[in-house]
């Protein structure tokens, strides 16, 4: 598949808070399509893909990402597929109903996948091949709603965000966990939807910290939590906090070498950017928009330059 040019547009305020130019080149997933914009905003390069919520781009200059919910496939600049693996299909899959929305190249070459309603997290080599396979423990296996994002760490644990039941966990791995925090709802009742109207802890996304802390993008919580391995909250960012801007359905988490926090904004509406970076000290410093290329559904996103989901 050959490499798109397209013109994407950037605004220049929104709802009261200034909106910058990314300053990186960012990827973000939508309408059917994964798209690579330039630092100033401009579209330069689009593939397409169903939904989409997860784009890893690996050291070769590749990335890994889905085609669908039961396909991943690594992609190069070109555009051109190099490596597919279909869990809809493969290691005893076939007739089963299973989703993956976690996955991740290893150090070793091998790719990890998560696949929701079986329960089990694999790691398969380059042929397709399962060189290991832990299970993970829901009460209710349901394939969409098991896992939203995952990663193995460096201590060799695995560390998931179980979106059906509020909370993140981290197994060793032979499947035993170590460590768990449910997602507070902070003394609100859940409400239904998707966007800035809805509630509840149907978290998306995790990161383990140098610190040991874990950084939590909550979903339909509309924050970013910090907590340390004890589950002492200690940093929180939410709903109303950055002026002019409205935290919806929290996806992307990612940190910059700088410290800062890139924060995906999912079905907030048009009024609001889809990707925002933030200091500690909850100062915006650019936010992206771009509902012409993208849309409301923009769940996977990230800059190019930083640490967390592209890595």
């Amino acid at each position: 598949m050959r490499s798109v040019l397209c013109l994407c547009l950037l605004s220049t305020s929104l709802m009261g808070a200034e909106v910058t130019s990314p300053r990186h080149r960012v990827i973000a997933a939508d309408k059917g399509h994964i798209a690579r914009f330039s630092p100033s905003g401009e579209c330069e390069w689009t593939f397409k893909a169903g939904p989409v919520h997860g784009i890893k781009l690996l050291d070769n200059g590749n990335l890994l990402t889905q085609r669908n919910w039961t396909q991943l496939v690594e992609v190069n600049p070109a555009g051109e597929v190099v490596w597919e693996y279909d869990s809809g299909t493969a290691n005893g899959n076939s007739g089963r109903k299973v989703e993956v929305h976690a996955f991740q190249r290893l150090p070793n070459g091998h790719t990890m996948v998560v696949e929701n309603g079986i329960g089990r997290i694999i790691e398969v080599d380059a042929a397709g091949m399962i060189q290991h396979e832990v299970k993970y423990q829901v009460k209710s296996p349901n394939a969409h709603r098991d896992v939203r994002q995952g990663r193995k760490l460096a201590n060799g644990n695995y560390l998931l965000c179980h979106e059906g039941e509020g909370r993140v966990t981290e197994y060793d791995p032979q499947g035993n966990i170590v460590w768990d925090y449910s997602v507070p709802l902070f003394d609100r009742q859940p409400a239904g939807g998707h966007g800035p109207d809805a509630w509840g802890n149907q978290v998306f996304n995790a990161l383990r910290l140098p610190s040991g802390n874990t950084l939590i993008a909550t979903g339909n919580g509309h924050s970013v939590l910090e907590v340390t391995p004890g589950k002492e909250l200690v940093w929180q960012l939410h709903q109303q906090d950055l002026p002019g801007i409205t935290l919806a359905w929290t996806t992307t988490l990612e940190v910059l070498p700088n410290g800062n926090l890139v924060i995906g904004n999912c079905h907030a509406g048009p009024k609001n950017p889809q990707l925002i970076e933030v200091t500690r000290d909850k100062v915006v410093v650019w936010t992206f928009r771009d509902f012409d290329t993208l849309g409301d559904s923009t769940a996977a996103s990230a800059t190019i330059g930083g640490t967390g989901v592209l890595r």
